[in-house]
Order: C-alpha cells, then structure tokens, then sequence
C-alpha cells in the first residue's frame, strides 16, 4: 500500500544506557552495559560505544565484558526508564492520536492528514525527534513509509539519532538491496533455509513466485511473499488492551529454601505493584514462575476475591502458590511474579486521611503513595525490610526484567 499513509516508526536510541548516561555525564563516550552482574548475568542495553566491540542485548554479561572488558557496567533501573517512557508517550500523544506502542522504549504513530498541523511526515518526524530531545535530553530515529513494517525497518537505518523516509513508490527498491534477515518473519531457521537456497537479499527473494515460497514454508510462505513485495496494509492500532504485568529475577546462586524464596518474592510483589499503580490497574490473577538450578520451569496460579494492586495481597497470593511447588533437594536460578486479568482503577480513587480514625480502603490508597514515593526517589526510598538489605540495590544479583503483556 502506498501514496496515502503516513507512518512513523519511532525508536529511543540505546534507551537504557541513555538514560544511565544522561543522568551521569561522566559516563558520555564510554562503553555502558546495563543488565545483571555475575556469572548468570545478562546485558538488557548496550551504548554504542560498547557496540563497537560487540556487545549487544540479550548477551551473557560474562562475554559482554570479555569482548569490552573496560566497559562500565550498571544494574537496570526499571523506575527510570518508565519515568522516561512516560514523557516520551506524553510528546507522541501531542502529535496523533494513533500511537501504537512496541515496547518501553519505541512505537507507530500514524501523522496521515496532519500535514496543515505539523507539515510533511518529514517535517512532522523532525518535530517530534525535537520535542522527545527537549522533554528527555535523549536522542531516538525514525522511520517513515506508507507501509507500517518499512517504517520499522527505516528507523534503524541510520542510528543513532538519524531520521530515515522510504517515499511512496519506492518501497520495493529500499526492500531490495536488505540481507534477507531484515525482513519481518524471517527468523534464524528460515534464513538459514533460504540462504542454504542462495536467497540472501529481500530482492532475490522478491523474484520467487508466491507457490515456491509456499511449498517451502507453507502458508507463511505467502506472507513473505507479500512482505518482499511492500504489501502490507495493517494499520496503527492503538489502545491494545493490557493482559498482565509481571517482573522476574535471575539470581547470580541458586536460592534455597523457603524463607529465602519468599524473601525475593517481597520485593517482586512490590514492583510488580508499582507498576499497576503506574498504569492505572488492578488485576484478579497472581501467577507464580520458578526456574531450578537444572532448568526445569514450573508455573502455578490463582485468581482474588477481588482485583488488587497491593503488594501484601500480591505477595500473599504469591506465598500461597510456592507453599504448592516441591522445594526439597532444589536450589531456584529465576522466580517471577505477575498480575494478569486486568481492569481499569477507579479514576476517582481515594484521598489518604493520615489523621483518620478508620481509612477506607487504607492499603490501596497507602499503596499508591509508597509507590508514588518509589516513583520519585527510586526504588530503595521504601523497600520492604523482609526482601532485605543486600537485595535494595534493585537486582538480585543477576538479571532483572519486568514484562508488559498486550493483547
């Protein structure tokens, strides 16, 4: 689809090691890796100073440092980021209407016809690329095409800090020249598959009748088809309807026993709360994952009385759940905690009366202002006295990731 549309890919530039530099200058022009510390640990940003040495997501912290081992490395900062994703959201929002997030850190937003607001997509994209740099003091690329995925791919043409526009028309000759892993869908076997077939780029595999690419991959043979043609007419769809909120952490040794379990699990119920407060939810089912040391992966859950956001309920539920896993002669590398079946707080909500006699509600309004506390000053200004001390750095010594699921 071409002519009429206009989509804007936007993606933050290293977005988590931005933000580390930003707030500490005297890391500019040194390599940063974000992630988990030790042998389990996993880098979840690198900066493009630490790339140049190969560094990456998703890599193992041990192979991280052997390849850049100067490199300056940082635990996540999850309030940090979402504090950053918020003003970003707040610029998009300012532009269009139709903003569809990917993730924390990049999103489509569709500017067709509001060229006498802001001008061409062009100019539209430079004004949005100013006004995230004024509210953020951090730098992002975009994409532009009438064609939604195109715009995802333009927007990495030219990182950091770059600005790319694939005009109507031209969709197939930008395509073409791309190594064949660039194209939405073609994950690690099927490049494999095609490249053991001489297909290397988006244009040889544009030049294969659709009925080949179904006899080698079947149905979505069609789709990478279209694909290799610029036919793509999804559209931006925003407001996709949350399914779960969750976070879980990678420890550096195995934990042991009950007591030190629950111990981890305070402080997952407590930022898994936070981040209901932040979205305006309260959810009904508490799920529990747990990862032994031989990588068996177990999964239990329940569903409230009623929808919470509070973390003693959360971590109650969560408690009543690991009282039902088998702990004998186990040592646990991962635990997680999410809050799925999800539905929007009362947007009135309730004043707390620290002077009242009886509060009601008192734990969910009490939760909003410990978490609007945490939101402010950072993780460790009240953290949970059971999940104790050495956790209050905010890993657990290893790698933590906290997860937004959509619909």
């Amino acid at each position: 689809m071409t002519g009429s549309r206009a989509i804007l890919h936007v993606d933050m530039d290293a977005f988590f090691a931005s933000v580390e530099i930003r707030d500490d200058p005297s890391l500019r022009g040194k390599p940063v890796l974000v992630g988990g510390v030790g042998r389990r640990g996993v880098i979840a940003a690198a900066s493009y100073e630490a790339r140049k040495f190969g560094c990456h997501s998703a890599q193992p912290t041990a192979i991280a440092l052997r390849k850049c081992p100067h490199a300056v490395v940082l635990p996540s900062r999850i309030g940090a980021y979402s504090e950053a994703s918020s003003q970003v959201f707040e610029v998009f929002d300012r532009f269009s209407p139709l903003v569809e997030a990917l993730s924390i850190d990049e999103a489509f937003i569709d500017v067709s016809g509001t060229e006498k607001l802001f001008g061409p997509p062009r100019a539209c994209a430079e004004s949005i690329r100013a006004a995230v740099f004024e509210a953020t003091k951090l730098t992002c690329s975009v994409g532009i095409s009438s064609v939604k995925f195109i715009a995802k791919i333009a927007s990495a043409a030219n990182k950091p800090d770059g600005l790319t526009e694939v005009h109507p028309g031209t969709e197939v000759s930008f395509l073409g020249p791309l190594p064949i892993g660039k194209l939405w869908g073609v994950g690690p076997k099927a490049e494999e598959h095609l490249r053991a077939r001489g297909i290397t780029t988006v244009g040889e595999l544009s030049k294969h009748p659709e009925k080949v690419l179904r006899a080698w991959f079947g149905q979505h043979g069609s789709q990478l088809y279209r694909l290799s043609h610029a036919m793509d007419d999804r559209g931006v769809t925003p407001g996709s309807q949350r399914k779960s909120v969750s976070h879980e952490d990678t420890y550096e040794v195995d934990v042991v026993g009950a007591v030190a379990l629950k111990r981890k699990l305070v402080s997952q119920a407590t930022r898994v709360a936070d981040r209901l407060v932040a979205k305006g939810f309260r959810g009904r089912l508490v799920r529990l994952k747990i990862r032994d040391g031989s990588f068996n992966t177990e999964s239990r859950q329940c569903v409230l009385p009623k929808a919470t956001r509070e973390a003693k309920v959360i971590y109650q539920a969560a408690c009543g759940l690991l009282d039902k896993v088998d702990l004998s002669n186990r040592g646990f590398r991962l635990t997680g905690i999410g809050v799925g079946q999800l539905e929007r707080q009362d947007a009135k909500g309730t004043q707390l009366d620290l002077l009242a006699a009886v509060i009601p509600e008192s734990g969910d309004a009490l939760q909003s202002v410990m978490s609007e506390v945490r939101r402010r000053y950072g993780h460790e200004a009240l953290f949970p006295a059971d999940a104790g001390s050495e956790a209050r750095a905010g890993s657990a010594g290893g790698f933590t990731k906290s997860y937004e699921r959509d619909e």
